[in-house]
């Protein structure tokens, strides 16, 4: 058995590798220097795609560095939080010298798998990783080739180091040396794609990304779990690679001796990802608790910006995927904090907390299937881990399609000793006992503008996202006004999700991408024009109303497209529950002049057309839909997006034209599921 996938973001696994930012704006490289920022910003998209605006504010903002933001912990909070923690350095787990807690395990079929994991890399010995792979991004934009490889290797440290724990025999501790020094010997342990200018690779600086931090945490548990059974020589290695590479120049960018890094208040999941190796490093490697409570400290204050990048309702604009991501190391982070202060730190109980902890619960579509909005992988659930500890807290049970399960060996060694070793049972948080289930037929999140509607009892299994929102998300695509529908356990009208990134996805060239612009998705195109990127398009919520029997919510689109003259541009969307269910896309527009106009439906199906409609999809899972032009001729055409996505079939876009421009117009698409 290989080590199971996490549920992670695609671009944490073998094929992507790096997670990024997303957020405003959408084309910049937020680990990118300002220099190199200003470099991005004199790059001329084709004029046809939306360009982001206001890089040039942001490389202000981003130069100003320390002096504006640097801000050490209050001493007396240092103080009082030092009087929590342990007297020693703590990594998180159970060592290696408690055998009856590694016995146990072995009596697990995963456990058992992993030790033959492990005999299999050691035969195959450590890949090799030349300076020419890590600088394969900054010549070709591909991230794939150093991280195949590069993940190999850190993987490498969790497979030997657990094995051994199992064990207990000495067999994989020479691999696992071997691939410690290597790592170790590496110039950089920032990903080349942070790394755009090569400062860190060519030792000009030390700055500290989401590999870099993540393989500090794991290093410092495998110390921490191995302990004296590693030669002496290693465990100063360790130290020293963790001294340098994360704890100094952390220390040095809160006192202001270094330029803070943007991620201590960013509103995405770099602040919490970077945030959890940090801490969980210091909690295992200094041996002050004062200097250790200064990192905690630290933390408690800069893991607040990550808070305030979900709405108020909730609302995860990164998608799923990095929901998983980023709020599953803000869990990590907080238990390791409420573990390691006995409970008087406790990052879920914060009321800013709440309503991103129940995410998962609210999201689902039907069946298991979940938005793929943003740079989601299509398919993407919950991380059973994270919703495992998040189900007993908030005292819950599971969300759909995602099955409970005991803890077992992941990818990340830090984040695996965590799960596998935390006391049971965890106690519930104090302000959740009285939170109300979600609402089974819906789910508004009203301050994200995104409504997913959902059959009654004992009606057919049709449901639908709708989404407002604005063109300024974390890891954004223009997609206001877009939906998804579900037939069954099908996503039959899709959003196709994230592309496979490269270079280009966070550039200024990122919306020519056609899955990330607005031409991937089900919305229309205006006068010949996509939607423009930034948070002024938005979709206005015009009006709601909620029934047990129908939904329905009115977004004024106008602003998301620069049409002259453009006076009205509605969609209205009306969900119909009951034994014949229906949604019903309805746009209407006004212009000073004829303009032409065309709506679009994208999908992984096939499709054909029909009398006054057409039929997508196939089996079980079909959809028919009526099309109304209100007497206009139309035209239907059809085309495959062909960018590098991360689903086996490549998306379909199937346009809705209307033959002759028109001053004013309205189509309507009625939707239901073929009757068996």
């Amino acid at each position: 058995m290989r080590l199971p996938r996490p549920s992670l973001p695609e671009p944490m696994l073998a094929r992507n590798g790096v997670q990024e930012h997303g957020g405003w704006p959408a084309g910049v490289q937020w680990a990118t220097p300002a220099a190199q920022l200003a470099l991005v910003a004199t790059r001329r998209p084709s004029p046809l795609i939306p360009r982001p605006r206001c890089l040039l504010a942001l490389v202000l903002v981003l130069s100003l560095g320390p002096t504006l933001f640097a801000a050490a912990p209050p001493a007396a909070r240092v103080d009082e939080i030092a009087a929590w923690l342990p007297a020693r350095p703590t990594a998180s787990g159970q060592p290696i010298t408690n055998r009856a807690a590694w016995s146990a395990l072995l009596n697990q079929p995963e456990w058992r798998a992993l030790i033959r994991d492990a005999e299999t890399d050691a035969r195959a010995g450590l890949p090799e990783q030349p300076d020419d792979l890590y600088l394969d991004f900054s010549r070709t934009g591909n991230r794939e080739r150093w991280q195949r490889v590069a993940f190999a290797r850190r993987a490498r440290v969790t497979t030997f180091a657990l094995a051994e724990a199992l064990e207990d025999r000495g067999r994989f501790l020479p691999p696992l040396e071997e691939t410690i020094r290597a790592l170790c010997a590496e110039r950089t342990w920032v990903y080349p794609a942070h790394d755009a200018a090569l400062r860190n690779f060519r030792g000009e600086v030390v700055e500290m990304d989401l590999g870099s931090t993540a393989l500090s945490w794991d290093l410092a548990a495998a110390l921490g779990l191995l302990g004296d059974r590693l030669s002496p020589e290693l465990r100063s290695l360790i130290r020293a690679n963790l001294q340098r590479r994360t704890l100094e120049p952390f220390r040095a960018m809160i006192e202001g001796r270094q330029p803070e890094a943007f991620w201590l208040r960013a509103t995405h999941n770099w602040n919490a990802v970077c945030l959890a190796g940090t801490v969980g490093t210091a909690l295992a490697m200094v041996e002050s608790p004062r200097d250790r409570a200064w990192f905690v400290a630290v933390a408690e204050e800069r893991i607040r910006s990550f808070l305030q990048g979900f709405t108020p309702d909730g609302y995860c604009s990164e998608g799923l995927g990095y929901w998983n991501y980023g709020f599953g190391h803000y869990v990590w982070l907080g238990e390791m904090l409420r573990r390691a202060t006995d409970g008087r730190l406790d990052l879920l109980a914060l009321p800013e907390a709440q309503m991103p902890a129940r995410f998962p619960w609210r999201a689902e579509i039907l069946n298991g299937i979940y938005p793929s909005i943003s740079d989601c992988s299509p398919g993407t659930r919950p991380d059973a881990r994270v919703v495992r500890i998040l189900a007993e807290r908030l005292q819950r049970t599971f969300p759909g399609g995602v099955r409970p399960t005991q803890p077992g060996p992941g990818r990340a060694l830090a984040i695996t000793l965590l799960d596998t070793f935390l006391p049971r049972p965890l106690p519930p948080i104090p302000s959740s006992t009285a939170a109300p289930d979600p609402d089974p037929l819906r789910t508004w999140f009203q301050d994200a503008g995104v409504l997913i509607c959902r059959p009654g009892p004992g009606q057919p299994p049709f449901a639908a996202c709708l989404k407002g929102g604005h063109n300024a998300e974390h890891h954004n695509h223009n997609d206001v006004g877009s939906f998804s529908l579900v037939v069954g356990s099908t996503m039959v009208i899709c959003d196709p999700g994230a592309e496979v990134y490269t270079a280009r996805t966070f550039s200024a060239r990122r919306y020519e991408s056609r899955v990330l612009s607005s031409y991937g998705h089900s919305v229309p195109v205006v006068d010949g024009q996509l939607q423009s990127t930034g948070a002024a398009a938005r979709a206005r919520v015009v009006s709601v109303s909620l029934s047990p029997e129908a939904d329905r919510v009115v977004f004024d689109l106008r602003s998301a497209y620069r049409v002259n003259g453009l006076t009205k541009l509605e969609r209205e969307f009306e969900f119909r529950r009951g034994a014949r269910p229906t949604l019903t896309v309805t746009d209407r527009w006004e212009a000073a002049r004829p303009i032409p106009f065309e709506s679009a439906l994208v999908t992984w199906s096939p499709w054909s057309a029909q009398t006054a409609g057409l039929q997508i999809g196939e089996g079980t899972a079909i959809v028919r839909a009526a099309l109304d032009t209100s007497g206009k001729d139309y035209t239907l055409a059809d085309e495959i997006l062909e960018e590098d996505v991360r689903t086996p079939q490549k998306p379909r876009r199937i346009a809705i034209r209307l033959r002759d421009a028109a001053p004013r117009g309205e189509m309507r698409m009625t939707f239901e599921p073929a009757q068996p």
